[in-house]
This record gives structure tokens, C-alpha cells and sequence, in this order.
């Protein structure tokens, strides 16, 4: 027999020659398209987002993963196929066949469309995991009180990528480390409640508040009126109108000084905390314009201060709840009476109203049965209670969240004293230099603001430029407010 008659043994045809496996290449090219466009978004993006990491890393890989796996199962698919004494699908393309040419321009459209469309979708997605919605929706429970407290605040309309993570590669690599122990928290439900603050890797504020926020930009005085109502059968009005002395650090512009010495660029302020909280602060040290350094401290405090432990004074020791406060119930109640929301017709109802916001409720939704069971029982029909009641409903809604034991009993806020030390962690006349001559000012009222009126009606009216003494209602007191007052009842 002639060997040169033999026909050569027909290629082997690929076992990923079929519309399955085929599938799954489009699918995975797609992914891997997605994940390259996200990623160089991600790169060049102002501020990064440690969810984008989340999409990026983790759920396009997914569709990677399963356009692969789809390619390798429609191969051994078609291996079972061909086992069992099939042939190789018919693959021939002749595209002078109009039907051949009318499959080829629908698979090339199909491809183009589909590559298209993750194109859109993943930068649509990036941008949808940069907004508010995707930072306080993704995770309901655990981040609905900073979402609500976000939406109700100053800052309503910053992103949470701004402040949280800011700009730069350092941040950049910090912010996926993060993510990620985020992400596994949430997972297996191993976050705390309430979340505990301050946030320990949050960016100073030099780096993103004074973005919008710079020290020479605060110039004068702001003129403020706060409502208050006492706590007695006739819910007595009493205000204060102070004129705060904001001060600020262009001498161009104004007297250089006020609230915000402490922030001046010729001054440095240092301090140790000795709590998580940095509601005790027994050590602080200040440098002056001229490099003079001076170290204030309490009687008790005899430590070494290791270096690591210093925390230099920014933004965020007083502002520190910028954009997630939350009202105490005295706060809200008083706002919510002066804007007529509540009726102080109603006898004892500011004491009531604080009562009922404060008792111990599962959930919103006991409480919100609760406040209008606990109302009903005290008012039996009085007229308005309809509204006092969905006043003090709402209350609540914005500024309690049992299921994550937030309130502002969880949160301090430093701006002010009046519920917290505050101003008075430093300014308590207890911090004093080691030769004992010279100490933390404390408890001049006219160094920050001046009292310009208080009382009630015509009394408000009465200005008195130079500052006046404060009187309080009920009788005289010389401690600190938060002695007393704590926000509750």
C-alpha cells in the first residue's frame, strides 16, 4: 500500500470550540475589561474609596471567576459529547453565505454593546460606591445613625470619601486596609454598638476640614440666641444671647485671636489623653509664636509622657462631631418648643417630653408606639397633641438608635459646656505649670464670649455691649454646667 495515498489524521478540534465556552470568554473578557477601567479609575480618582476596592477586587473578579469556569464547563461538556461518538460542532464561517455574514455582524454588535455597557456600568458603579446613599445604605443598620445624623447636619452635602479618606497614595493604602476589616466586620457581624469614636486612623483635619476651613479665613464676632425652657409646671422661657468671639488669624482681616487661638498657624497646642475618649486631658503643652515652650498639668498627673502619646490640638478636638450629632433630648426639645413645634401650653410638658425620649425602647418602632402611648395617658385630649406627639416621634427618629445603642449619651460633643467638659478639659483652673505661677485661664466667660442679654421678652432686648454676668436661673451656681446638666432628665 502507497503511503503517500494516505490522508494526513484531521486536526484535533478544541474542546472550547462551542457556544458555552464561548459564552463565558465574552463574559470573562467583559469582567477583565471592567476590572482594568475600574482599576485605573481608582488610580487617578481625587479621593479614594475604600468600596471602590470592594467592586474592584472583589465582585468583578467574581464575574472573571465564572466567565472562566463557564469556558472550562462548556469544554468538558463538549468532551462528554464527543466521548460518546459525536462529532466537533460545524464551526466553518464562510461569510459569502449572507446568513454567515448576518451571524458574524450580530456577535461583533452583541460583543461591542456588551463591552460598552460594562464600561458604563462600572463607572456608573464607581461613582454610585463615592456617594452618601452607597456609604450609609450598604450597611442599614450598622450605619443608619451616622447617615441620618450625616443628612440632618452642616455637612449634608460633603461626601463621606472627602473627610474619611481624603487625597493621596498613603491614605490611598490605608483606606483599603481599612475597607477590608470593614467589610469583614460587617460580615460576621463582629462590629461593636455602638461604633466607639474617636475614629483612631481618621485624617487630620489640616488635610481635609481646612480644605473649605482654613484658620485665616475666621475674622470677628458671631452674634447667637439659645432658647431654653426650665423644667416646671409652666415650661418657663429663659434665653441667652451671647456674641462668641470666633477670632481668626489674618491680621488684615480682624483682631487676631478669639475662639480659635488655639488653631493659629504661630501656635501649637499638644496634649495627652489618658482616656479613648480624650474627655481627660491632664498634661498639655503649648508653643508660642516665638518658640516658647510651656507645659501645663493637673496636681495628680506624674507620668512620663511618652512621645508617641502626644496628640497635636487640630480641628477635631472641639468640632468633633462636624458632621454626626446627635441632640440630646433636652437640645431637641428646647428647639422643637421654640419653633412652636411643641406646644409650652402644656403643663410639665418639657419635663414629660424629656421623660418619655429617655425611657429604655428595643427599637424605633416601640418607641415610637411608646412616646404616643406615654403622651396619650398624660393628655388625655389635648388639643395640638396630635402634633407634639409626631414632633417628639421625629425626635427620636433623628437622634436615637437602639438597635445600635447610639444616642448622645455614646458620643461626646466638645463644642461648648454645656452637657460635656468640653472647653473645660483644659480650661478648668486645674492645669497649671510646674512652678505653679501660671495656669490654664478658667472660668472668665468673657474670653470666648461676651453675654449680651438674657431673660425673657423686653429683657433680650436690653444689650449690654461691654458683657454682662450671667444669672442663673434658679438661684447662683459657680461649677461647671455639665455638672449638672446631661442632657437628659
Amino acid at each position: 500500500m502507497n503511503s503517500e495515498n494516505i490522508p494526513p489524521p484531521a486536526p484535533r478540534l478544541s474542546l472550547f470550540r462551542n457556544w458555552i465556552s464561548l459564552v463565558g470568554l465574552v463574559v470573562g473578557v467583559g469582567a477583565l475589561f471592567s476590572f482594568l477601567f475600574l482599576f485605573v479609575l481608582d488610580a487617578i480618582s481625587k479621593f479614594s474609596n475604600p468600596y471602590v476596592s470592594l467592586l474592584t477586587y472583589l465582585l468583578v473578579p467574581a464575574f472573571l471567576i465564572f466567565g472562566i469556569a463557564l469556558a472550562f464547563g462548556g469544554a468538558w461538556i463538549e468532551r462528554r459529547r464527543r466521548s460518546r461518538g459525536s462529532g466537533p460542532e460545524s464551526w466553518q464561517i464562510d461569510l459569502n453565505r449572507p446568513r454567515d455574514r448576518r451571524v458574524m455582524v450580530a456577535f461583533i454588535s452583541g460583543a461591542v454593546v456588551f463591552l460598552l455597557l460594562s464600561a458604563v456600568g462600572s463607572y456608573n458603579a464607581f461613582h454610585f460606591t463615592e456617594s452618601v446613599t452607597f456609604c450609609g445604605e450598604v450597611c442599614h443598620t450598622v450605619m443608619k445613625p451616622e447617615l441620618t445624623t450625616h443628612d440632618h447636619g452642616p455637612h449634608a452635602r460633603v461626601a463621606c470619601v472627602e473627610c474619611h479618606v481624603g487625597k493621596g497614595i498613603s491614605w490611598f493604602v490605608k483606606s483599603k486596609i481599612s475597607g477590608s476589616r470593614q467589610l469583614y466586620s460587617l460580615a460576621f457581624h463582629k462590629y461593636p454598638t455602638p461604633i466607639p469614636t474617636p475614629v483612631k486612623n481618621l485624617r487630620p483635619s489640616r488635610d481635609t476640614c481646612e480644605e473649605c476651613h482654613w484658620p485665616q479665613q475666621f475674622v470677628g464676632n458671631l452674634d447667637r440666641t439659645f432658647h431654653y425652657f426650665q423644667s416646671d409646671a409652666s415650661n418657663s422661657p429663659y434665653s441667652v444671647r451671647l456674641l462668641l468671639k470666633i477670632g481668626g488669624s489674618d491680621p488684615a482681616r480682624g483682631p487676631v485671636g478669639g475662639i480659635h487661638w488655639h488653631n493659629l498657624p504661630g501656635n501649637k497646642v499638644e496634649y495627652v489623653a489618658t482616656d479613648a475618649a480624650r474627655q481627660s486631658i491632664p498634661w498639655v503643652r503649648v508653643t508660642d509664636a516665638q518658640g516658647k515652650v510651656t507645659v501645663f498639668k493637673t496636681k495628680n498627673f506624674t507620668n512620663d509622657v511618652a512621645p508617641m502619646g502626644v496628640r497635636l490640638m487640630d480641628c477635631m478636638d472641639c468640632h468633633n462631631r462636624p458632621s454626626h450629632r446627635y441632640l440630646s433630648p433636652e437640645q431637641a426639645v428646647n428647639q422643637a418648643m421654640a419653633l412652636g413645634r411643641i406646644d409650652p401650653a402644656l403643663p410639665w410638658i418639657k419635663t414629660n417630653a424629656v421623660f418619655v425620649l429617655t425611657r429604655p425602647y428595643r427599637t424605633g418602632d416601640e418607641a415610637k408606639a411608646g412616646i404616643a402611648a406615654a403622651l396619650a395617658a398624660n393628655y388625655p385630649g389635648a388639643a395640638r397633641l396630635g402634633d407634639v406627639t409626631a414632633a417628639l416621634q421625629q425626635i427620636y427618629a433623628d437622634n436615637f438608635f437602639p438597635e445600635m445603642k447610639a444616642d448622645w449619651r455614646a458620643y461626646p460633643d466638645n463644642v461648648g459646656h454645656m452637657i460635656w467638659p468640653g472647653c473645660f478639659r483644659c480650661h478648668d483652673g486645674q492645669h497649671q505649670t510646674e512652678d505653679k505661677r501660671r495656669a490654664i485661664p478658667a472660668n472668665d466667660c468673657n474670653d470666648c464670649h461676651t453675654l449680651l442679654a438674657q431673660g425673657t421678652g423686653a429683657e433680650l432686648d436690653r444689650l449690654a455691649p461691654a458683657g454682662q454676668k450671667f444669672v442663673h436661673p434658679g438661684g447662683d451656681y459657680d461649677g461647671a454646667c455639665n455638672d449638672c446638666h446631661n442632657g437628659g432628665p
